[in-house]
């Protein structure tokens, strides 16, 4: 009994470290996200889609770039999803290998080396439903963008570039969502081994995020991208004025 109670206890340890780790990470980029909006690849890429929806409505010809661009989205949150369903199928046929029979038989029998194996089991099965819900929302808003993005515009329509950029977005967030579930699996994979390795992986997937998570380089603010533009600008606007000075010249 008193093994168990060691076991139980320096996992109880490594899952509550791993946690305050991965949540520690997340709280330092919303600190971040609140000094400098485009510190993180995700804010990025809000605005570049919010951008995308108001050109694609704009334009009225570019119908066939949303279709393609949202049936690649669709197509990767589908492939996503349904690998997710697998990794359920697996974790499931996982947890009777320990020849216990079975979840519900382990809660039956109380017996305790089993019950430990189903406290490390129940962690990643609940995740990967969470990826598989997350993934499957995501493909539902991405529908839905595919109707409004090709009605804006029209007499009568409800959907607006803000609108639609806003469904797409949240389509983005639930993808960005489905992935951290992937990711937080890697430890709970790992806690299988050993609670020794779950702490090491939570720590090698913070550094993996931190590298993945940050913009290439920080991308500029608007004002700044106007200031860059103006010695460009000005260079043009000179370049034009000494070109119309040579024409009359030789009119």
């Amino acid at each position: 009994m008193t093994d168990i109670a060691q076991m139980l206890n320096s996992n109880l340890f490594a899952l509550s470290g791993s946690l305050a780790l991965l949540v520690g990470y997340h709280l330092y980029l919303q600190m971040q996200l609140r000094r400098n909006p485009r510190y993180t690849i995700q804010a990025i890429n809000n605005a570049a889609r919010s951008t995308w929806v108001e050109n694609i409505m704009a334009s009225g010809s570019k119908d066939i770039l949303a279709v393609q661009t949202l049936r690649n989205s669709t197509m990767a949150a589908t492939f996503l999803a349904s690998t997710a369903i697998l990794l359920i199928i697996g974790v499931l046929n996982l947890s009777q290998s320990d020849g216990s029979g079975g979840i519900l038989n382990t809660v039956d029998t109380h017996d305790s080396a089993a019950m430990l194996h189903l406290m490390k089991l129940s962690p990643l099965l609940l995740d990967m439903f969470a990826a598989f819900f997350c993934f499957s929302f995501a493909i539902r808003m991405y529908n839905h963008v595919g109707y409004l993005i090709n009605s804006g515009g029209h007499p009568g329509s409800p959907a607006s570039p803000a609108y639609v950029a806003r469904l797409l977005n949240r389509g983005g967030w639930y993808y960005s969502l489905g992935m951290r579930s992937y990711y937080l699996s890697v430890p709970f994979v790992f806690w299988l081994l050993g609670a020794v390795y779950m702490l090491a992986a939570s720590l090698l997937i913070v550094v993996v995020l931190y590298h993945v998570d940050r913009s290439p380089e920080e991308a500029p603010t608007d004002e700044e991208a106007v200031a860059a533009s103006m010695p460009r600008r000005a260079l043009e606007a000179g370049m034009s004025g000494k070109l119309s000075f040579l024409r009359r010249r030789m009119a």
